[in-house]
């Protein structure tokens, strides 16, 4: 009996939770993540980065998707956000410099291929435990 009770508590605290669950759209600012000391350290000043707009030169790769997702787990929305941000752009530049190329153009948010063209923010998705941003650009030489 006492099992029993013990399994019928466990069942309805994962029902709660499951019902609980959420996915927040939530828009955080570009340059204040690019600026920020993790940015800094993460990232290749050499790219350059050109969000909402096209980048001049030659598209090498049009099109590209970096969709990232980080832990959220004891962090904010905005920390859990920013670092999963970071982390897609520097795949890009990462990208960028494996290709020769020196830029990345027409970053705009792209979460679940909904398009989202921002020069001054970025579109993330947050919940209990994961927080997410998608990006699609170019390859620029």
């Amino acid at each position: 009996m006492k099992a029993l009770k013990v399994v019928m508590i466990t069942c309805a605290a994962m029902a709660i939770a499951a019902c609980s669950a959420r996915n927040d759209k939530q828009f955080y600012s570009i340059d204040e993540a690019l600026h920020s000391e993790s940015g800094k350290k993460v990232l290749n000043p050499n790219i350059k980065l050109y969000f909402g707009k096209p980048a001049p030169g030659k598209v090498i790769s049009p099109g590209l998707v970096s969709n990232k997702k980080t832990n959220a787990f004891n962090k904010s929305d905005k920390e859990a956000c920013q670092w999963a941000f970071l982390s897609a752009v520097k795949r890009f530049q990462d990208t960028a410099a494996s290709q020769g190329a020196t830029k990345v153009g027409n970053l705009v948010s792209y979460y679940k291929k909904n398009e989202f063209r921002s020069t001054t923010q970025y579109e993330c998705h947050a919940g209990h435990l994961m927080g997410g941003v998608a990006l699609k650009g170019d390859i620029v030489k």
